[in-house]
């Protein structure tokens, strides 16, 4: 089976071409036109500004994606379709550009909730994921975790009540001097930070629940630069270990703690967050730590930000094609 993907939720215009079989995906193609230079000038996404580069390069990338994997539309099974959550802008240009397309040639569609999408990247490179799993969603719009039962049974534990923890990042990053996205920066700036400078809240890391919470940590944040005043290099990156240490924290703690709940076999994080190695280097050092039988998986990095391959990824596991008269834009989409 071979699926095009298109994914356009937010700022990036992605198209990509998968080939499944046996439950195993060749990643064909993936590409992707990003507006972050834009966004970085003004500081975060301008919806109309990110949707008015979309359908610059929406039919351009999706060229280059089919040119890349050395295929035409006439070989293509079905277009996988990012159909929310998202800017409603955004997610318009790749809809109607899909429906488009589906309606010409005759293709079916296969709608995706853009955050199962994010986990499904961790099926790209690796077809031996068990279940149960535990998934966690982290971005900057998101910081769900999810029971996954099999591939078209799932549960939503628990998500963020406030600020993702994508969000906090960016919200600190901006207070100590990074530009968007901070989440890179304040990792980079971390390394060379001291742990035991400052010591930031872990916000709900005790709760009986699976909900997360990261203004409280913004706020403490924002208490200590404004005490400080004037931040040199070295505080700037001792702010930065403490606030992601305190992320990180908070995200494994609560993981694990599903995990053993739920006996969880696989644990899967996914979403632009999860391409922190911090992050990834203490959950392998907490699984060891506890003896857990549980294994991490993780995309490639090159996979944790938005990408149409996960979208096509999403909807060969799960593959439910319908007309493209009853496809829609969701931009308010959560997990149904």
């Amino acid at each position: 089976m071979t699926i095009l993907g298109i994914e356009t939720s937010c700022d990036e215009t992605s198209a990509a071409v998968i080939e499944g079989e046996d439950n195993k995906i060749l990643l064909k193609s993936n590409i992707i036109s990003s507006s972050l230079r834009m966004h970085q000038k003004t500081g975060g996404i301008i919806p109309e500004n990110a949707a008015r580069e979309q359908i610059k390069y929406i039919i351009p990338v999706i060229k280059k994606a089919l040119f890349v994997a050395k295929t035409k539309l006439k070989n293509i099974d079905g277009i996988a379709l990012t159909y929310g959550p998202g800017l409603i802008g955004s997610l318009l240009v790749g809809v109607e550009t899909a429906k488009t397309i589906a309606f010409t040639q005759n293709i079916p569609i296969i709608p995706v909730n853009h955050m199962m999408g994010h986990i499904y990247a961790n099926w790209i490179e690796n077809s031996h994921i068990e279940f149960p799993a535990i998934a966690l969603v982290v971005s900057g719009g998101h910081t769900d975790l999810l029971l996954i039962k099999n591939h078209r049974d799932y549960t939503l534990l628990g998500g963020t009540r406030d600020d993702a923890a994508g969000e906090a990042f960016d919200k600190i990053g901006r207070l100590i001097g990074f530009s968007y996205p901070a989440g890179p920066g304040i990792e980079n700036a971390a390394k060379t930070g001291d742990p035991k400078h400052f010591r930031f809240p872990r916000p709900l890391i005790g709760s009986n629940d699976f909900d997360f919470s990261f203004s409280g940590l913004k706020t403490a944040v924002l208490r200590e630069v404004q005490t400080i005043k004037n931040l040199d290099k070295q505080t700037i990156d001792d702010i930065s270990c403490a606030t992601q240490e305190a992320i990180v924290d908070v995200l494994v703690k609560k993981t694990l703690k599903a995990a053993l709940k739920h006996q969880a076999k696989s644990i899967l994080i996914s979403g632009g967050v999860s391409a922190n190695q911090k992050l990834r280097d203490t959950f392998n050092t907490m699984i060891n730590a506890q003896r857990l039988k549980t294994k991490l998986f993780a995309p490639p990095k090159s996979l944790c930000t938005d990408n149409a391959a996960m979208i096509a990824a999403y909807a060969f596991y799960n593959y439910n094609p319908v007309s493209w008269k009853e496809v829609t834009a969701d931009p308010e989409l959560y997990f149904d």
